[in-house]
């Protein structure tokens, strides 16, 4: 069953009549919006969960967490990078080094993650609260997309905003 929340009749509006304009997925004639995490984002908390469940062991190795994990280490280095610069990681050099949590796992929200490694939660820039830009061909005054997509940005970040690092652990 598909929540209400992420589906539209198809007959309600006229744009998500035409799979040119609207390409999302059909299913029991409802369009379904599918935003997906990007791989790098799905890495990011991956390697974030473990570091959780291992923060009271001191810095770990990168090939550890990408062992572990089953990330590719490359990959690993760039995203954990990223959040080195974002403050979220720290980093020890030489004998006993590794990456660690800088903040406490229960302040980082889930929605700074994203944001930080996969850009909007927005589905459209249009509706994006962080990455806002206006659309060409679209008054945002009379676009029902354009309402429809910020009740669905508004209860994305409503959970995002209220689950930290912590919840991501067993």
């Amino acid at each position: 069953m598909v929540p209400k929340t992420v589906k539209l009749r198809m007959d309600k509006l006229a744009f998500f009549m035409n799979p040119v304009l609207c390409p999302f997925q059909i299913l029991n004639n409802f369009r379904i919006f599918a935003l997906m995490l990007s791989k790098k984002s799905q890495y990011a908390f991956k390697a974030l969960s473990y570091l959780v469940e291992k923060r009271n062991e001191g810095p770990i190795l990168i090939s550890e967490i990408a062992e572990h994990k089953k990330i590719p280490l490359k990959f690993l280095e760039n995203i954990l990078l990223e959040l080195k610069k974002a403050e979220i990681l720290d980093s020890k050099k030489g004998k006993g080094g590794g990456y660690f949590l800088k903040e406490n796992p229960e302040n980082v929200k889930l929605a700074k993650i994203i944001r930080l490694v996969n850009g909007p939660i927005a589905m459209l820039p249009c509706v994006s609260l962080n990455f806002y830009e206006k659309c060409d061909d679209c008054n945002e005054d009379h676009c029902g997309l354009h309402d429809v997509l910020i009740e669905v940005r508004d209860a994305s970040l409503n959970i995002l905003e209220s689950k930290t690092l912590m919840d991501l652990v067993d």
